[in-house]
């Protein structure tokens, strides 16, 4: 189908108002923040969508999605639009950006039975301030939370800053709303637990948009206790005795709200006012005093099992202050990319995979001494190690963090660059057993790796993409590999 016909047919569906055809908006929705340095100098390789469509409730999506399943339209949903991954890219010429602009309504707030409900695209930030009005949290925190939108949250599977002791996304959704391709609008409903069958949520919960169209989450909230925070800070000798601390605090059954440790090199672009140049360890505690007063001796009793690894501890204030200024607005966002027009510095990217408390270590020793050992630019790297920020009682995750300076043309940056470096971590984190992703989602940029982070079990993930979108109409290229991942990622190579 040839645009114009497109969007002659598309304006009998919804109001023309509802649709975008502006160059500039197109051509932001051609891809998200992956490709964040070659979208500032205005040489994305991408086709821009047709339109950027905006429905109002469900119905509107079931139609959208109807008519888009019978004519072989490419649909990427599209909410937050802070996906890191790729995931928004577009790798079809005939395509539409379905927006959640419009579904953005809170439709009920419901403390006594501590929960409240959302259409798929209203912000985080607007949720968590009126929630704090009534002194409830959605205890929801990641770096983009003051931009983020509730339909993205739950189809990339988000995680917060402080899910050590909420869990991510995935531990907070109840029931939700979600339309498939064929427009069946199927609504799963909000109760405490259930064992009917296998857990449905979870075919929408992480889809990143391949499966269906998130429109409306039932999410539970949390009483919000800030008078009781207490931060802990220390300076300790590496990156494995930080780890061995954060296990030493999550299998004796305490649940801070944020536990993490910073390598050497990572730290110094956080916290260069006390650094050091040494690993730093921190906490934050909060909920009741009495949980808060128990998790504090919790950790200072694991603090002193490894006392030996300990250089310093820090002033608790420093670490509150340095976590007040965490999240980044749209107005950093804008930043950043006015800053990539004029620069060939780059602020660099993460890769965050995850693995049991013994396998951690041996994969970030692994991945950071292949990168300096094979990265064929190494030179250009400004900084290179991670983070720990996410931990269960069977492991943790880690952030692999790299930055460069670009000597090359933009459009080139990501095959010169960063894919090489993933294309290192996910290796060694699969060889050893970890997850290549903890929590940004697969993408496109890391599809071409999902059969061997599955195994046998992509068996299962297949047939969920064969039953429920047969036609392949959403969101090509997310999560499920295909050939087009030669063309974006490896042009220069083939």
């Amino acid at each position: 189908m040839d645009a114009v016909t497109l969007l002659d047919q598309l304006a009998t569906i919804i109001p023309a108002e509802q649709i975008n055809t502006d160059p500039d908006a197109l051509y932001d929705a051609s891809a998200d923040r992956y490709k964040k340095y070659a979208k500032a100098r205005k040489v994305l390789d991408v086709p821009a969508p047709i339109a950027i469509v905006y429905p109002g409730d469900a119905e509107e999506v079931a139609k959208i999605l109807s008519f888009c399943n019978a004519n072989n339209i490419n649909v990427i949903p599209r909410a937050g639009m802070t996906a890191t991954e790729g995931g928004l890219e577009n790798w079809k010429d005939v395509t539409l950006v379905v927006d959640t602009l419009k579904l953005d309504k809170i439709i009920k707030l419901d403390p006594y039975n501590s929960q409240a409900t959302v259409q798929a695209g209203v912000p985080l930030q607007q949720l968590e301030d009126e929630l704090r009005k009534i002194g409830f949290t959605t205890g929801h925190s990641p770096q983009s939370k003051p931009v983020a939108k509730y339909g993205g949250l739950v189809a990339t599977r988000s995680i917060g800053q402080f899910s050590t002791l909420y869990g991510g996304i995935e531990d907070m959704v109840v029931g939700l709303e979600a339309v498939f391709p064929d427009g069946t609008i199927s609504r799963i409903k909000n109760v405490s637990r259930r064992a009917g069958g296998p857990d449905i949520r979870h075919i929408v919960i992480g889809n990143e948009g391949a499966l269906c169209y998130i429109t409306e989450v039932t999410i539970k909230i949390f009483k919000y206790y800030p008078d009781n925070n207490k931060f802990y800070g220390y300076l300790v000798k590496d990156v494995e005795t930080g780890i061995k601390i954060l296990r030493e605090v999550m299998v004796n059954g305490f649940r801070p709200s944020v536990a993490r440790v910073y390598s050497e090199e990572d730290a110094a672009q956080h916290f260069y006012h006390f650094h050091d140049n040494k690993c730093v360890l921190l906490f934050m505690v909060e909920g009741p005093k009495g949980i808060v007063e128990a998790t504090g001796t919790g950790i200072e009793a694991a603090v002193e099992t490894f006392k030996d690894g300990i250089i310093q501890q820090v002033d608790s204030a420093l670490i509150a202050n340095w976590f007040n200024r965490l999240n980044w607005s749209q107005k950093d966002i804008d930043d950043e990319f006015e800053e990539m027009r004029k620069s060939d510095s780059h602020a660099g990217y993460t890769t965050e995979i995850s693995a049991d408390w013994e396998t951690i270590p041996i994969i970030y020793d692994r991945v950071i001494a292949r990168i300096r050992d094979e990265f064929e630019r190494a030179t250009d790297l400004t900084m290179l190690g991670g983070h720990s920020s996410h931990s269960y009682i069977n492991g943790t995750n880690m952030y692999f963090v790299y930055n460069y300076d670009i000597h090359c043309a933009p459009e080139d940056e990501l095959l010169a660059y960063h894919h090489p470096i993933q294309k290192i971590i996910v290796e060694e984190t699969i060889k050893h057993g970890g997850s290549m992703c903890h929590h940004h989602g697969i993408g496109k940029y890391r599809s071409e790796w999902t059969r061997d982070e599955h195994g046998s079990a992509y068996y299962m993930l297949e047939k969920l993409k064969q039953a429920f979108d047969p036609n392949g109409i959403m969101n090509h290229g997310t999560i499920f590999p295909q050939d087009e991942v030669n063309k974006y990622i490896y042009q220069d190579e083939n």
